[in-house]
């Protein structure tokens, strides 16, 4: 199902709304102002509706029996690939392992490579923690050696810094292409092709990116690819690995079993090719045929009206929020570089307790913390934030509703007095 009527190519997300249960199932009430998209998008009922089909009316093993719910279900599989292929610009479905999210796909990339001891990896200053640990236990464990680069604060990309990393020596860059903390966007296909130039292999951290903007995975040429779908409207525990033609044979599988194996026996097996033997074991495929229906649904959405409708998301918040008293946003100064995340600290409170009381005197939901980018915060000991982040649903009216709270906040706290009813 496509998204209800072509209204949204005016910015108008209330024409949507009615497609995603969560904030239009309701008898009663206004529904929360949900503004933690970044963390994970809501789901339209295209989605529940596509994962409830498998399991009522086919649900069966893909690839391993005959009959006729398993060949059903293989067919939907099958199309499922060749549609986030076509979706993502990849040169083919084969280049597409499916996981369990982009952690799992770092993982992949950084377990199957063969490291020799001194490799180095580049990461920048904002990274994930799911972009950061697992290199830190290579190191510890492989002898790898870790980079990292500083970003600037007043642009998203220092190109010069960038190639006095590469010239120290690096075997693999691995950085974020949108950041889940401050919204800023890196010029992707600059860093692969410098990279590149260099004859340095590249990953990238897609979450944040893919769910606002169209993707070439082809055009852009980097290696290794890693998403989420639970960003992008589908289920959780869905995602991709993607490896450009030839990367993925270069890999060594990080867990092996059914469906990873062309044969077996007792002292021996052959692996299949990829992605098959990056997949191993029973996959989710409700999970999988819903991420389809998402994909769907976002490309029904036309990626400029998405940009220019969380732009005036994002202009109406600073306007909304920029003479509030103690209040310091947190990212680049343009508003087009801050993509749909609007982050800021408000002076006076723990960001955990500004969340809760806009929960509960708002009903707003934002992110409060470190963002899962804890290296960044406690190099400069800070104790985190609060997170807005828009999407596709998001409307002005939420946002004034974010507004509305942090304001009242800042007024019971200028007067000295408790401001709700928050845990102690």
């Amino acid at each position: 199902m496509s998204p209800r009527g072509s209204r949204w190519g005016m910015h108008d997300p209330e024409a949507i709304r009615g497609d995603f249960p969560a904030i239009s199932s309701r008898t009663s009430g206004e529904p929360p102002a949900y503004l933690d998209s970044a963390c994970m998008s809501l789901t339209p009922r295209a989605v529940l509706d596509a994962m409830e089909e498998y399991y009522r009316e086919y649900p069966g093993c893909a690839g391993r029996s005959v009959h006729r719910w398993s060949e059903e279900v293989t067919r939907r599989y099958q199309e499922a690939r060749e549609t986030f292929a076509r979706f993502l610009g990849s040169p083919g479905p084969s280049q597409l392992v499916h996981v369990r999210n982009a952690t799992e796909a770092i993982n992949a990339v950084a377990r199957g490579i063969p490291w020799r001891k001194g490799d180095r990896v580049l990461l920048t200053d904002q990274e994930h923690n799911s972009n950061l640990v697992i290199w830190q236990h290579l190191r510890a464990t492989r002898g790898i050696r870790l980079g990292i680069l500083p970003l600037p604060p007043d642009r998203p990309f220092d190109p010069e810094r960038f190639e006095e990393e590469l010239a120290r020596g690096v075997r693999l860059v691995s950085f974020f292409h949108a950041s889940n903390m401050d919204g800023r966007t890196l010029p992707a296909r600059e860093i692969v092709e410098r990279a590149h130039d260099r004859g340095v292999e590249v990953l990238l951290d897609g979450c944040q990116a893919v769910p606002h903007q169209r993707i070439d995975l082809g055009r852009l040429g980097v290696d290794y690819y890693a998403l989420s779908f639970h960003k992008m409207l589908g289920p959780t525990g869905t995602g991709l690995l993607y490896g450009a033609p030839g990367k993925l044979e270069a890999l060594a599988p990080w867990i092996l079993g059914g469906e990873t194996v062309a044969w077996s026996e007792y002292d021996r097996h052959e692996l299949l090719p990829p992605p098959a033997r990056f997949e191993a074991g029973l996959q989710n495929y409700a999970g999988v045929l819903g991420a389809r229906a998402a994909v769907d649904y976002l490309g029904a959405i036309d990626a400029g009206d998405l940009a220019a409708h969380e732009l005036s998301l994002q202009r109406r918040t600073r306007a909304g929020l920029e003479t509030v008293p103690g209040l310091r946003s947190l990212g680049l100064p343009e508003d087009a570089e801050r993509g749909s995340i609007f982050a800021f600290t408000l002076e006076g409170i723990d960001p955990h307790d500004a969340a809760l009381f806009l929960d509960q005197g708002h009903g707003v939901l934002v992110r409060s913390g470190m963002n899962c980018v804890h290296s960044w915060y406690r190099a400069r000991g800070l104790e985190g934030n609060l997170r807005a982040s828009f999407y596709l649903y998001t409307t002005p009216r939420e946002v004034d509703r974010l507004i509305e709270g942090v304001r009242e906040l800042r007024e019971a706290l200028d007067r000295g007095g408790a401001p709700g009813p928050l845990p102690s």
